[in-house]
């Protein structure tokens, strides 16, 4: 069971509107999220709120509607709208060097939805497990990608390192935000 899975519709015509819809709005978050960005001056990779969107996506709305959110987000960018980090756009951002952190984020939204879905998200010690697992998802194929443009050792000391304190800030906040709304819902 997924956090927004609140009140979901009984007529088939309206749970389809409710599930474009929360689609929808996993799609503008991450657009949003795209646009908080930091740029690093030794790195193509910048820090983004991404990974925090989609932490939050995944673990509220389960892995099909996080991998849709995610996959939506992805058509839109190498469709021509500017909504990749920073406003980038188009299928070289996939290619180029930071695309990996992107198709990373379609394998994390699976593995977050599903332990969310298995309860992982009710929990902070769990939750925060959860999306530990999830960054190194994300981590995976964007090193990797990485590396075809830098090498090994450079992916590494571009890719990854810098990023850790960051994103084991947006752990925390996703780990202890989503058993704190589920307490809030049974209340």
């Amino acid at each position: 069971m997924t956090l927004l899975l609140i009140h979901r519709p009984k007529n088939l015509l309206l749970s389809l509107l409710y599930d474009m819809g929360l689609v929808t709005l996993g799609v503008l978050l991450l657009v949003v999220s795209a646009r908080i960005v930091i740029p690093i001056p030794f790195t193509p990779v910048p820090v983004t709120g991404q990974t925090l969107a989609i932490f939050l996506i995944a673990s509220s709305m389960g892995r099909t509607r996080g991998i849709l959110s995610v996959l939506s987000y992805i058509l839109v960018g190498v469709a021509g709208l500017p909504v990749f980090a920073g406003g980038t756009l188009g299928i070289a951002r996939i290619l180029g060097p930071t695309g990996g952190y992107i198709i990373g984020f379609l394998l994390a939204a699976y593995v977050i939805g599903y332990l969310s879905e298995k309860g992982w998200d009710k929990q902070f010690l769990k939750a925060t497990l959860t999306f530990l697992i999830g960054d190194i998802f994300i981590y995976i194929p964007g090193i990797i990608q990485l590396s075809i443009f830098t090498g090994w050792n450079r992916a590494f000391l571009m890719g990854l390192y810098p990023f850790i304190p960051g994103d084991i800030v947006k752990i925390m906040i996703a780990g202890t935000s989503l058993p704190l709304l589920w307490r809030l819902r049974r209340a």
